[in-house]
């Protein structure tokens, strides 16, 4: 989801951000919708034949003469989406994820001050409790035998996602040892673009002209930063090796944008603890292996004392909590607005590091704030009433999509709903 470092701090070796891209879709329904599960206002429906599904549009069929009815909807003029709770409660959880990112930068940042550097296995204690929570929910609600079919038959695009995620935090982790902080910063805007590329190609999503003002805005206000930072010699000195760091930033920043556009992509069509369940199995895998192999030498020579378990205890806590919330902002927003959105994570870094590692604020940071807050708000100007929540790979009425929190399906069914 998002990654097991903060993306925009060197000192948080390891914040997770969620990293999601694409592939291809579970086995659908004739009309699209996935045939062993369907989240609807009726509850949870479980078929392991496509004929057996019954679905909310079913039922409004039945009560219409045999066509369901087309729900009304909220066309879209400048500030509509201002006007609903939904886009304050998206822009909301954009802040909470951001923080959270801050929350682990500064757990990292002081497992670091304590001679603990352990990027790879500091992680994995985050993917182990996705995996207990998540995959006994999917268990639970599946039955193992289900459960084991989605292991076999989907495994390959969870592991696929996962991969994603967990090199997203790796590659990242190894660039700042070779580049500079600025250097780092600015190609991480890379992911933006990955997301709105392949957003544009693969999922045939179409940006209004606010949006990319919206999102040259957010970048506006980040470049801000980062000149704030070289104004004060705060960008991290010289480069050890200029050409490989800023190749391992590119590879971390295009592994953040496909990872992002595939957790939308799933997000959208499965139920979210299956998706976040199956990230969270491989993930845990895939995150186990490599610290077995980069990370003893480390791990040896780390100190651990009750200080550092109860910082090693914070960070995943805090990285639990990202990747709970990541998928209920995928769903109501998109890719772009969640990579934007953390743009103001290094505005809250300062305003914490004030605090525990007396940093001092210089007078562009407030600018660069504002002007973020004001992309935010430009990127939704033109929305209509479901904002982003419709994804448009889904069908007009979201036909082909899970009716979930979160889900313009769930609102289209249940207009009275709020998430």
């Amino acid at each position: 989801m998002t990654s097991s470092q903060d993306r925009f701090s060197p000192s948080a070796p390891d914040a997770p951000v969620g990293a999601h891209g694409g592939g291809s879709a579970p086995v659908a329904r004739g009309d699209g919708v996935p045939a062993d599960e369907i989240e609807g206002p009726h509850g949870t429906v479980h078929s392991d034949k496509a004929g057996d599904v019954e679905t909310a549009d079913a039922d409004a069929a039945s009560v219409t003469g045999g066509t369901a009815a087309a729900p009304a909807r909220v066309k879209a003029g400048i500030f509509t989406y201002f006007r609903t709770r939904q886009f304050w409660i998206v822009l909301v959880l954009g802040q909470i994820l951001a923080l959270c990112l801050v929350g682990t930068g500064t757990f990292s940042n002081l497992l670091a001050n304590k001679g603990t550097n352990i990027p790879a296995f500091q992680t994995f204690f985050n993917y182990v409790l996705l995996n207990i929570v998540y995959t006994s929910i999917t268990i639970y609600r599946y039955g193992f035998k289900k459960w084991a079919n989605v292991v076999l038959k989907d495994g390959w695009k969870y592991f696929i996602f996962a991969f994603m995620d967990v090199e997203g935090n790796y590659f990242v982790v190894l660039a700042y040892g070779y580049t500079t902080i600025m250097s780092a910063q600015l190609i991480n805007f890379w992911a933006i673009v990955v997301v709105v590329l392949i957003s544009l190609i693969f999922l045939r999503v179409r940006y209004h002209l606010t949006q990319y003002v919206g999102i040259l805005l957010c970048i506006g206000g980040m470049g801000v930063l980062i000149a704030s930072d070289h104004l004060q010699g705060t960008n991290g000195g010289a480069a050890a090796d200029p050409v490989r760091g800023d190749l391992f930033c590119l590879l971390s920043a295009t592994f953040y944008g496909l990872s992002n556009v595939f957790e939308e992509f799933l997000i959208s069509r499965r139920p979210m603890y299956e998706v976040v369940g199956q990230l969270a199995f491989w993930g845990m895998l895939i995150n186990g292996v490599q610290a077995a192999i980069f990370d003893r030498a480390s791990f040896r020579a780390a100190v651990w004392d009750g200080p550092v378990f109860g910082y090693l205890v914070g960070y995943t806590l805090i990285l639990f909590t990202f990747y709970s919330l990541a998928p209920v902002v995928f769903r109501m927003s998109s890719a772009a607005f969640f990579n934007i959105g953390l743009l103001t994570a290094n505005f809250w870094t300062v305003v914490v590091g004030i605090k525990v590692f007396q940093y001092a604020v210089h007078w562009m940071y407030p600018i660069a704030f504002v002007l973020i807050v004001i992309g935010l708000f430009v990127y939704f100007m033109v929305e209509g009433g479901l904002g982003e929540a419709k994804k448009p790979w889904l069908g007009e009425n979201q036909e082909r999509g899970v009716s979930g929190l979160g889900t313009a399906k769930r609102r289209l069914e249940n207009p009275e709903v709020t998430v």
